[in-house]
């Protein structure tokens, strides 16, 4: 049986929005810092995506390209992942993450999801099978990671179906 592995990474400290479109936010200085922390917090733990599927939104690709640096650089650099750029992730909720993850081939291993809230929290929770569940709800806060692990081919991801691993919150 082969184990899965889901990455939930909830975009960096973004600007405070202005005059400018939402979707166009760049990431804050902080982001910058906190999103090649996550990079570093990967490559540490070993986490290294086969599939990268990111919200096109701006904040959302810099939190990718600053961590895919940092994680590129980690004591284990491997080939940069394939990277989909999906705008169901913009401002969907977790029934598009799920479609998501069901259409992914089975021969990939490793997924990260680079998203935003509340739908990476919602997936995260969605995703804790009824044993592992306490009640709590977990927010993801920004540069939030969520590692979850399962048995189940992708085609078959539904809420219930990964046990939550491992958590992270990044600071540079």
């Amino acid at each position: 049986m082969t184990t899965r592995t889901l990455i939930l990474l909830r975009h960096s400290k973004a600007e405070t929005p202005g005059d400018f479109d939402d979707y166009d936010r760049a990431l804050a200085p902080r982001g910058v810092a906190d999103a090649e922390a996550a990079g570093v917090w990967l490559a540490d733990e070993r986490l290294h995506p086969d599939l990268v599927i990111c919200s096109p939104a701006k904040r959302t690709r810099q939190t990718w390209q600053n961590a895919a640096i940092a994680l590129s650089s980690g004591p284990e650099p491997r080939p940069a992942p394939e990277v989909h750029y999906e705008e169901s992730l913009y401002l969907g909720r977790g029934g598009e993450v799920f479609e998501l993850l069901r259409a992914v081939s089975d021969t990939i291993r490793t997924i990260l999801v680079v998203g935003h809230n509340p739908t990476m929290s919602e997936v995260s929770a969605l995703l804790v099978p009824d044993e592992q569940y306490t009640g709590t709800v977990v927010e993801m806060r920004t540069s939030g990671l969520a590692v979850h692990s399962g048995d189940q081919p992708w085609s078959q991801a539904e809420p219930g179906a990964m046990r939550l691993t491992r958590s992270h919150t990044a600071r540079g």
